[in-house]
């Protein structure tokens, strides 16, 4: 019997209408379907792809054995994780092997901080493996605000909310444009790096980017009222212009 392959398909930043037509293609015909989740809940990518799905569609939820619980920094934290993509990867191996095709849903795109490359990195010696790449959320996010992120030599930096406070400042100074990504429970210590750098006055929030509930708003008139899990804080370059 021949191997089945084993789909890493980006979903974009939220509005099935962003999806590329072949993350559509593959999501409408699928037979099994794999997707991360946090336990107790229904997980933003099955969330998206609602109502595109085959009726006999078997479904794989893959529930994160820890989010926020234990620090990063804890050794706990990689070997419990470490050990949840194994089971997961051993699941889709065998689901492969049997010679099924397999579509795992990705948020964003399958390559930009998704968890989907912790499965990639342990099957794609041992099944065939292909990855359809999507429009990130951090586009959606800079879009939604209606002004291009970047212009003429600007740099543009990526950061995660779970940096320390001095890397974010210092990283934030060196940059024309900003994009800050994992806020969460760190959203004040982003606040605060963005003020040190002298950007705090130019930052933009998005909450749910390209969704039905999304908001753009400074984040210095947001105050308390922000989903910090769902956000996206971009801060747009003025560089060369013609």
């Amino acid at each position: 019997m021949s191997a089945g392959t084993l789909h890493g398909v980006g979903l974009g930043p939220g509005d099935p209408d962003l999806m590329s037509v072949r993350a559509d293609r593959l999501l409408r015909s699928a037979r099994h379907v794999a997707f991360f989740r946090k336990a107790g809940r229904s997980g933003q990518a099955r969330r998206i792809v609602e109502g595109m799905l085959h009726k006999d569609v078997i479904e794989f939820p893959m529930e994160y054995p820890v989010t926020t619980e234990i620090p990063v920094t804890d050794p706990s934290y990689n070997a419990t994780l470490s050990d949840f993509y194994a089971s997961c990867t051993e699941h889709l191996r065998a689901l492969v092997d049997s010679g099924e095709d397999v579509v795992v849903l990705c948020e964003g795109d399958p390559f930009f901080f998704g968890s989907f490359m912790h499965l990639y990195t342990r099957l794609r010696d041992v099944v065939p493996v292909q990855v359809v790449p999507a429009i990130t959320g951090m586009s959606g996010a800079w879009t939604a605000t209606g002004q291009p992120i970047t212009w003429g030599d600007d740099i543009l930096t990526v950061l995660m909310g779970t940096l320390p406070l001095e890397m974010l400042a210092d990283r934030m100074v060196q940059s024309d444009a900003i994009v800050v990504m994992k806020i969460g429970r760190h959203i004040e210590k982003v606040k605060s790096a963005l003020q040190q750098a002298g950007k705090f006055e130019d930052a933009w929030i998005i909450e749910y980017a390209s969704m039905p509930n999304q908001t753009v708003q400074k984040l210095s008139q947001a105050g308390e009222k922000i989903t910090p899990y769902f956000s996206i804080i971009v801060v747009h370059g003025q560089g060369r212009r013609p």
